[in-house]
Order: C-alpha cells, then sequence, then structure tokens
C-alpha cells in the first residue's frame, strides 16, 4: 500500500461518500500530500498504515515552527483526524494515531466587515462607463447584495436567475441548493448588464449560460475576482485587509444590524448550521456593549 493510493481512495471517500465541496476537498488532499512528503523526506519513507501518534506530534509541532496561523494549524490536525479516521473505517489500520492530537486553542473569529460608506467608495472607484466596469460593479453588489460565496459567484448561471419573482437559484457547498432574494437596484443592474454587455461579449461554447465571463469568454476564477476587489479597495483608499467573502460577511452584519432574524440569514447564506451564522451575533453584542459603555447613566462620571 502507498501513500498515493490511500491519499486517492480517501478523495473519493470524501468526495462522493461525504459530499465535501471542491474547496474543502482541495485543501484536504493538500494536507496530506503535506504530511505524505514529511514521511518520505524525514520517516524513511513510513506508510500510512504503520506512521505513528510520536511521528504525527512531531510533523505538527515542525510545521508550528513555520509560523503559520492557528487557523491553519487546526485545519491540518483536522484532516489528518479525518484521514486516519478512514483508514481506521476501511480497516487499513486497527488503530487510530491521529486521536490524541490537540489543535491550537482558537480564539474567536469575528469576521471583517465593510460599512455602507466603504462599500460606495469602492463602487465609486468603478469606472462604470465602461464594459468591464458595469461587470465589475455587477459582481460587487452580487457579493455584497446576495452573500454569495466567491465560488459560487463563478458559477451563477443566468437561467438561476428569475426576474419576475427575483431572486438567484445559488448551488452551493455541498451541492445544496438555495434561493437568494434579489433587491430591485440588485436586479436592474444584472438585467441591464446581461443585456447591454454581457449580450455583446465573447462567449465561449461550454459558458454560453454563466453569468460573469472573462475577455476569453469564459466563466471567470476565484483569483481574478480577488485581483478586481484588491485594485479597486487600493484605489478607493479603503485600508481594511478585504476579500470577495469580505462582502459576504458584511451583507449578514448589515442584516443583522438592521433587525433580520439569524434564521433567515442562515437560510440566505446556506449555512447548514445555526451556529456557523451565530458568528455574526458577536459582532451585534460588540455593538450593543459598545451602546451601553456610551450612554448607560451608569457610566457617566458623576460630580
Amino acid at each position: 500500500m502507498t501513500w498515493d493510493e490511500k491519499i486517492k481512495d480517501f478523495e473519493i471517500f470524501l468526495r462522493f461518500e461525504r459530499n465535501f465541496s471542491e474547496n474543502t476537498l482541495d485543501a484536504y488532499i493538500r494536507d496530506i500530500k503535506k504530511l505524505k512528503d514529511y514521511a518520505v523526506g524525514y520517516l524513511e519513507n513510513t506508510g500510512p498504515e504503520k506512521i505513528t501518534y510520536d511521528n504525527l506530534q512531531e510533523y505538527i509541532f515542525n510545521l508550528s515552527k513555520q509560523k503559520f496561523s492557528e487557523r491553519s494549524q487546526a485545519r491540518w490536525i483536522s484532516s489528518i483526524k479525518a484521514f486516519f479516521r478512514y483508514l481506521l473505517e476501511d480497516e487499513i489500520r486497527n488503530d487510530n494515531p491521529s486521536t490524541l492530537l490537540e489543535g491550537p486553542k482558537l480564539g474567536l473569529y469575528l469576521p471583517d466587515t465593510l460599512s455602507l460608506a466603504d462599500i460606495e467608495k469602492i463602487i465609486e472607484a468603478i469606472e462604470r462607463g465602461s464594459d468591464l466596469g458595469k461587470r465589475n460593479h455587477c459582481i460587487i453588489e452580487v457579493l455584497y447584495g446576495c452573500g454569495l460565496r466567491v465560488s459560487e459567484l463563478i458559477d451563477v448561471k443566468i437561467s438561476n436567475i428569475n426576474f419576475k419573482e427575483n431572486y438567484i437559484k445559488v448551488v452551493g457547498k455541498g451541492n445544496k441548493t438555495r434561493f437568494v432574494p434579489l433587491a430591485q437596484y440588485t436586479a436592474k443592474l444584472l438585467k441591464e448588464y446581461i443585456t447591454e454587455v454581457r449580450s455583446k461579449s465573447k462567449v465561449n461554447k461550454k459558458n454560453e449560460d454563466t453569468l460573469f465571463l472573462n475577455s476569453r469568454g469564459t466563466s471567470m476564477s476565484r483569483v481574478i475576482v480577488f485581483i478586481i476587489i484588491k485594485e479597486l479597495t487600493d484605489k478607493a483608499g479603503v485600508s481594511k485587509k478585504i476579500s470577495p467573502h469580505t462582502f459576504r460577511h458584511s451583507f449578514a452584519t448589515h442584516l443583522l444590524q438592521n433587525g433580520a432574524d439569524l434564521r433567515y440569514i442562515q437560510e440566505m447564506l446556506g449555512h447548514s448550521s445555526i451556529t456557523t451564522t451565530g458568528i455574526y451575533t458577536h459582532l451585534k453584542t460588540e455593538e450593543l456593549r459598545d451602546v451601553i459603555l456610551n450612554y448607560h447613566p451608569r457610566n457617566s462620571n458623576i460630580a
């Protein structure tokens, strides 16, 4: 049995039995391939059926010295645990050497958000007179107005947009489908983009139904969307660290701040668990704390 064989089997298991999304699947497989490289290079080519808890601990310790974030370290351990659980269930091993591995203690992760003023600044930085600018304007509005993941954005199909009822059918993580409402403003921009810009674009036959296209007429990559947003935020003078996901966080946070129910936000984000969406309640709690500290009479200085 070789590492490559078991990694391939693990990939098939995650894809078809666990229904992992492509991005999560890629991350897990990449993590296990790093472990394989370590076993081949530093553990005298020890196979996955013989590697020990001490070997794994030493590997994690060596990685931790390379100044990776605690969240990255936690994911490595999660990947390793999943791999050896799979080997145990598949009866390749009769023990699980990863059982006692412990990840770093993670503090509460509060995602960065943009204010409405920040978003308006970014939109103002777009050259909206050009076809490219109109496309990029739509990209920003769909990310912020619909709370899509970047992987969902680049996969939106024109046939999945219902302008009569104003919603987008989105296929998210684990191939789960959800229907996200379209604001009138966002729907109007999309209609104009499709009729005035998209209809004139050179389109690759495979991407005839894809909403957002690159200059070659094929679907856009995640990297290109990151670059577009980086260039726009730099031009707008917004100094926060921003990615496409920041607009998704802002979408959820602004909804919550304006009184939307957390369950509805969960549905629109496509979170399988309310616990994941619950991170946004911490943002609201911080806001409430500031209000209390600033305005409650008990915190006023009494002469």
